[in-house]
């Protein structure tokens, strides 16, 4: 497994998670645009910050789960796994 969450696994988390679906494509151009506006709420990314934790292993930082947008959260989190690593 990689040390980096890539566009692609946050797609499938938002799906797995979050029951929304967001093609990988269309997250990378809209990574800017509130997690809100592509409908995964408070409880979503909540659910998404528990996947990750149990798929690396790692407790996630506590602003992952109220980080506003896609890019926020990816750069959260892969600098916090790459601290890890």
């Amino acid at each position: 497994m990689t040390a980096q969450i890539t566009v692609e696994e946050l797609s499938g988390l938002m799906k797995k998670a979050a029951g929304v679906t967001v093609a990988p494509q269309e997250l990378e151009q809209q990574s800017d645009v509130g997690f809100d506006v592509l409908g995964v709420d408070s409880l979503g990314l909540l659910g998404i910050v528990g996947e990750l934790e149990n798929r690396h292993g790692t407790p996630m930082p506590p602003d992952a789960e109220r980080c506003r947008t896609p890019r926020q959260f990816l750069d959260l989190v892969n600098s916090t796994l790459m601290a890890g690593a």
